[in-house]
Parts: structure tokens; C-alpha cells; sequence
């Protein structure tokens, strides 16, 4: 294993880190905006919009693709889908460039990754044109360079760390693409609002790392725990959020909180509801299941939500109880019920689209202190 003797870390990467975490906000609540306002099929091809880079300004210019015979196009909704794709661009090049700095000091380190990123950027214009198994196949190659070197590599200088991230982004442009041409397979969409969240993770553990502001306590450990235990209920929530999302069955109980069509038990089937493979083929817009599975889905997403915010309460109560910690505190019990009210609201304003987002955007929050806290908090020395 190929190892530095102290951190030597590029003094601008927690800038730049910094930056990529601001510009995944972006992306994860501008892709809820287009999620949620039906614009996710909206560029039938990928990564052009009927072909072109950017996308067309009027029905002419994209009736002679072969994409509109594929879908309509929609004015109002193609640039919403389009810049959504430029912006996560804009965000793997600087998590590349991230990889690069933290590399940059390894053997062979930066050839490693410019190889990587390479393969993938050759499978795109393969797919382009049409060569989907080639196309596979290299950017396959780029992601086994990416997870081999991250695995030998250690975190010291952010290494692993970095690599990582650049290989998760790159999973992100894959589901991403098959978003489009699965037309919205559940799986796919909920696997790409969590690889989305992970990228986000990931950078903003880095960024924090590489400040080096950490808060020091003797009972660190103890509340990493604690924060851990967070994490992976959050997460559970989220994938929850992303399926209900999905399937289309935000309002599966009507306006009706917290009963479920007038009843507190209503029927419902959750056999059906958590399928999570039914083929490729079927276009998913508007949601295919029946009436129980949405309901079995809004219910499991609703009693979910209470063991979430039950959790993170207790988790606050403890932080509140340690020395130099109250603020954090607030913040959590601040957020978590800010939370629940919109996802209230979701239903018994009959899913108004700002509040739709803005409830993607608390779950982004969320994730984000809980992340930072995890990141800082060390025992003393």
C-alpha cells in the first residue's frame, strides 16, 4: 500500500471542496424541481437534448430528430431537464479535479485517474452512437481503476476519499442516462436521488476534513456512534422519500393527515408496492401501480418518518446535554421539525411544487449537519 508520511494536503482543496458541495445542493434540489414538475423526460436522448447541446428554442428544431419520434417535444419543460445535466458537468469536473489534487502526490496517481476518466469520456460518444456494449465496457474499466486504486490507497491526504467520489459521480452520469432511457424506472430514480446524496456526503466530509476545524470531546465516540446510527435511518428515509417520489404516490392518501382516505387502516398492499424490478420497457411517468400498493408506500414512508424524527430528537436531547454542543442541538430539532411540517403539507396542500422541493431540500440539511458533525467531532489527543 502506497503510503505519505504526514498529510500533505493542496492548500486550495478544501476551497474547491467547498465549492463541489455548494454546486451538489444544486443539483440534488434543481433535480427534485425537475423530478417533481414532470421535466424528467422531457430530453428523450442523452447527453444532447434532440441533439444538440444545449436544447431546442421551438417544436421545429426538434421535429427532425429521431428523439421526437420517441416524445413531443416540450418548450417549457426540455431546458429544465438540459441544465440539470450541465450543472452535474460542471460538478464532475471539479470532483475530477479534486481526484486529481489528492492523487497527485501517489505513484502513478494522476495517470491512474486522467486513464479512468478517460475511458468513461471515450464510452460517450460510442453510446452516442449506438455501440451500447463497448460503451459499457470501457466505462466499466474507468470505474474498476477508480474503486482499485481508492482501495489501496489510504485517506491520509484524502486519496481514497477523492477517488471514491469521482467513481460514485461517475455512477451518477450512468443512472442518470438510464433515467432517460428507462423512462423513469423506479429503482433507477430513487438509486440516482441516493447517489446523488452520497456524492454530497462524501464532499462535504471531505471539505470539512481538509478545513481541519474539529471539535474536540471526550464522549466523541460515543456520539459518532450516535450519528452513525443517524445516518443509516436517514438514508432508509430518504431511499423511502425516493420511492414514494418514483411511483408517483405522494398523494396515494388524498389530502387525508394522518389517517389514509378517511380510515387509519386502509388497504393496502405492500407485496406489490416495494417491487423493485418489474423489466425494462414500460414507461413509468404518472406511476404504474394500483391504488393499495401507493397507499402501502405513503404508509411505510409516514411511519418511517416518525422513527426518523423520534431518533433525531434523542440524538439532539444528547447534544443538548454536552458542553459547547446546544447550538447543534437546536439546529437538528430546528430541521427534523421543519421536516415533518412540509412533508405534512405536501399532502394536505395537495403537493404544492415549492413545497415538494423545499422538502427535498430539508432532507439535504439534515444530511448535511449530521455529515458535518460527523466529520469534526474528534477524541482528544
Amino acid at each position: 500500500m502506497n503510503a505519505v508520511a504526514r498529510p500533505v494536503i493542496y492548500r486550495h482543496f478544501h476551497r474547491i471542496a467547498w465549492l463541489a458541495v455548494a454546486l451538489t445542493l444544486c443539483v440534488v434540489v434543481f433535480g427534485a424541481f425537475v423530478r417533481l414538475s414532470d421535466a424528467g423526460l422531457s430530453c428523450p436522448d442523452w447527453p444532447t437534448c434532440y441533439g444538440r447541446a444545449a436544447w431546442p428554442k421551438a417544436v421545429d428544431e426538434a421535429a427532425s430528430h429521431v428523439a421526437s419520434e420517441i416524445r413531443p417535444f416540450e418548450t417549457h419543460k426540455a431546458w429544465r431537464e438540459q441544465v440539470h445535466r450541465h450543472i452535474a458537468a460542471s460538478l464532475g469536473v471539479l470532483v475530477l479535479v479534486l481526484a486529481l489534487l489528492a492523487a497527485r502526490r501517489r505513484r502513478w496517481g494522476i495517470a491512474q485517474i486522467l486513464a479512468a476518466a478517460g475511458l468513461v469520456g471515450a464510452a460517450i460518444p460510442l453510446y452516442m452512437h449506438g455501440e451500447h456494449v463497448a460503451a459499457s465496457a470501457l466505462a466499466i474499466l474507468g470505474e474498476a481503476i477508480l474503486l482499485f486504486a481508492a482501495l489501496r490507497w489510504s485517506n491520509i491526504d484524502l486519496a481514497r476519499a477523492a477517488t471514491l467520489t469521482l467513481a460514485v459521480i461517475i455512477f451518477q452520469a450512468l443512472l442518470g442516462m438510464w433515467t432517460v432511457t428507462w423512462l423513469l424506472k423506479p429503482i433507477v430514480v430513487m438509486g440516482h436521488l441516493l447517489g446523488g446524496l452520497t456524492t454530497f456526503s462524501l464532499l462535504v466530509w471531505m471539505a470539512w476534513r481538509a478545513t481541519d476545524r474539529p471539535i474536540t470531546l471526550a464522549d466523541a465516540r460515543v456520539l459518532r456512534r450516535w450519528l452513525a446510527g443517524g445516518l443509516v435511518l436517514l438514508g432508509i428515509q430518504i431511499a423511502l422519500g425516493g420511492w414514494v417520489s418514483a411511483n408517483y404516490a405522494a398523494l396515494a392518501c388524498g389530502l387525508d393527515f394522518p389517517k389514509c382516505v378517511g380510515q387509519w387502516l386502509p388497504p393496502a398492499d405492500f407485496r406489490e408496492g416495494f417491487v423493485l424490478w418489474r423489466g425494462i420497457g414500460v414507461d413509468y411517468e404518472g406511476g404504474v401501480l394500483d391504488g393499495a400498493s401507493r397507499i402501502a408506500i405513503q404508509l411505510t414512508h409516514r411511519a418511517m418518518a416518525v422513527v426518523v424524527a423520534l431518533y433525531v430528537l434523542a440524538l439532539a436531547l444528547r447534544l443538548f446535554r454536552t458542553p459547547g454542543m446546544r447550538g447543534w442541538a437546536l439546529t437538528l430539532i430546528v430541521l427534523i421539525a421543519a421536516q415533518v411540517t412540509l412533508g405534512i403539507l405536501n399532502v394536505r396542500l395537495n403537493l404544492p411544487l415549492p413545497v415538494a422541493v423545499a422538502h427535498n431540500a430539508g432532507a439535504v440539511l439534515l444530511l448535511f449537519t449530521m455529515v458535518s458533525l460527523l466529520a469534526r467531532l474528534r477524541r482528544p489527543d
